[in-house]
């Protein structure tokens, strides 16, 4: 049975669970080992100094960040449930129903994952006001990148020949990085944690501002499902699309902190109910050499067990979050929930009394795109005008590993 903390909770399990959670004051684990961060700008020692000047981490944390930019992207190519209804044996009814989705966005032609994200982060970076270069990293939430080495440093690369309309080295610019006029060599990163991808890449880009003194960070939320989509599956074809979003982060005054608190987990014991996994019966023998090329499965669910897992520990987190920003359900705005099925966004909404009203949703026309879920709807939420500056969020990820988590966020 599992229990309030975890997910398929084993017999012998320590008492404290690695969870993170995170307030306004500072970083803590979930027992309170760990109440605050302090980080200092360099090791002083007997005869050592390493000044503030040749660091860009603050001695003393006292900083905060807000959201001021998002942006999104999605595919030109819609397919409707009556699309699916021709190649696998389902009809608009039976998955508008079980699911509360009609449509979803795929890429074809030349349209990838990096040209998604781009495009999100260039609407993210306008709505800003933040050139490229004055971005200090870039967190890439990706589970299907185009390189398993990681995406974020070339969709820097790419973000840059984007915004200074350079269509030939677009193209090219994984080539000829150093033709391309970047004046900064940003970190830039990949995050893979599938549907809760997003939600760490806030938590990440908050580390980065309130304890590496980090000014700009864009994070992207991107996946391409349909590669790894088994179209003959019903169970699975259905559920997912293709999209990016993206948002920018800055710091500001602690008093201005529009990331209020965090509640992360993880537990991999649920992970045989969702995944991708390599394909065992290719990688030959440990004596065989060269191992043979690997490949990945198709995505394997158990929706039952998936279902019961997100209306049980979502809720769960929410409310450790709000406990942890000092909230309570009044207190927020919206609910912006990963948008994975709408039977389990209607449960967790139920369980924590949230109206409908208060509940952001766009599943209908997108389906679940993973990692780019919640900043997809949270771009149209504002841009629509549904959410306005000041407005407090509680959003939540969930999804393979299995892991999930919460952010109790203000806009603006």
């Amino acid at each position: 049975m599992a229990k309030a903390s975890g997910f398929f909770t084993p017999s012998l399990r320590t008492k404290i669970r690695p969870s993170i959670g995170v307030s306004r004051s500072g970083f803590c684990l979930s027992e309170g080992i760990f109440k605050r961060v302090v980080c200092s700008s360099g090791i002083e020692s007997a005869g050592t100094h390493v000044s503030s000047s040749q660091s860009r981490i603050p001695k003393l944390v006292n900083k905060g960040c807000k959201l001021v930019g998002c942006g999104s992207a999605v595919p030109s190519l819609s397919v409707s449930n009556d699309d699916l209804a021709k190649i696998v044996d389902t009809s608009d009814e039976w998955i508008s129903v079980r699911t509360g989705i009609r449509n979803r966005r795929v890429i074809s032609g030349k349209e990838n994952l990096r040209n998604l994200a781009v495009e999100a982060a260039k609407k993210a970076l306008k709505m800003a006001n933040v050139e490229p270069d004055d971005l200090d990293l870039i967190l890439l939430c990706t589970s299907t990148p185009e390189d398993i080495f990681g995406d974020a440093p070339k969709v820097l690369i790419l973000l840059d020949a984007y915004l200074n309309g350079n269509l030939f080295m677009l193209w090219q610019s994984c080539k000829v990085q150093r033709e391309l006029g970047c004046t900064k060599s940003q970190l830039a990163h990949d995050i893979t944690a599938a549907c809760s991808g997003f939600v760490l890449g806030l938590f990440s880009a908050s580390c980065y501002i309130k304890g590496g003194g980090f000014r700009n960070v864009l994070v992207i939320g991107a996946d391409v499902m349909s590669r790894f989509v088994d179209w003959t599956d019903r169970g699975t074809c259905i559920l997912f699309g293709d999209a990016a979003g993206a948002v920018v982060l800055q710091a500001c005054d602690a008093e201005e902190d529009g990331l209020l608190s965090f509640d992360l987990h993880s537990d991999g014991e649920g992970a045989r109910h969702l995944g991708a996994p390599i394909n065992d019966n290719e990688n030959g023998s440990v004596l065989e050499f060269p191992p043979n090329r690997p490949s990945y499965a198709c995505i394997q669910m158990n929706g039952k067990e998936v279902f019961r897992f997100a209306v049980r520990c979502v809720p769960q987190s929410i409310e450790s979050a709000l406990e942890k920003a000092g909230l309570t359900a009044s207190n927020i705005d919206w609910l912006l929930l990963h948008q994975a099925n709408q039977r389990i966004i209607d449960a967790v909404a139920t369980r924590l009394e949230f109206p409908p009203e208060k509940v952001i949703s766009n599943l209908a026309n997108y389906g679940n795109t993973s990692a780019a879920s919640i900043p997809l709807a949270l771009d149209e939420a504002v841009r629509s005008g549904k959410v306005k500056p000041g407005h407090t969020i509680t959003a939540a990820g969930f999804g393979a590993g299995l892991t999930w988590g919460s952010a109790v966020i203000r806009w603006g």
